[in-house]
């Protein structure tokens, strides 16, 4: 019998405040709440899922290295450091494994400076503006990627 894909979902700065504002761009599901969805996404497809949110940008580089012995793949929303950490990217790419960025918002529908992600650069593949869902889809994503659906 096969081990469990182990995924690693990390969350960055002030992602712990959606749901605070359901007529804002991160809609009225609160992160709990889409790390509920996420768990049953994962188990549902035989995987095990780790959610996780800092506001720290160390503490994210720190959750990323981890990755490299504690998980097959990773889903990112790397919050507003998703423009300027060359440290993530860099921790991202020595990692080595799978992942997918998540930007729950269509960033190109936004500010000029959103528009490009030094993250992309090094990551599977990128989810942007579908809400709440790209978390899951980002998870259905990874499990296909690593071939296991």
């Amino acid at each position: 019998m096969t081990a469990p894909l182990r995924i690693h979902v990390v969350n960055g700065p002030n992602t712990n405040l959606y749901g605070l504002d359901p007529a804002g761009p991160y809609g009225a599901l609160t992160l709990a709440d889409i790390g509920e969805r996420c768990q049953l996404k994962a188990e549902g497809l035989g995987a095990t899922l780790r959610f996780r949110q800092s506001n720290h940008e160390g503490v994210l580089i720190d959750w990323i290295q981890d990755a490299r012995t504690e998980a097959d793949g990773l889903v990112i929303n790397a919050g507003s450091l998703s423009y300027s950490s060359i440290a993530i990217r860099d921790a991202l790419s020595a990692v080595a494994k799978p992942s997918f960025q998540v930007h729950v918002s269509n960033v190109f529908r936004r500010e000029g400076f959103r528009h490009r992600s030094p993250l992309s650069e090094v990551v599977t593949g990128c989810l942007i503006g579908l809400g709440p869902s790209g978390y899951e889809i980002a998870i259905q994503a990874l499990i296909e990627h690593l071939g296991r659906v």
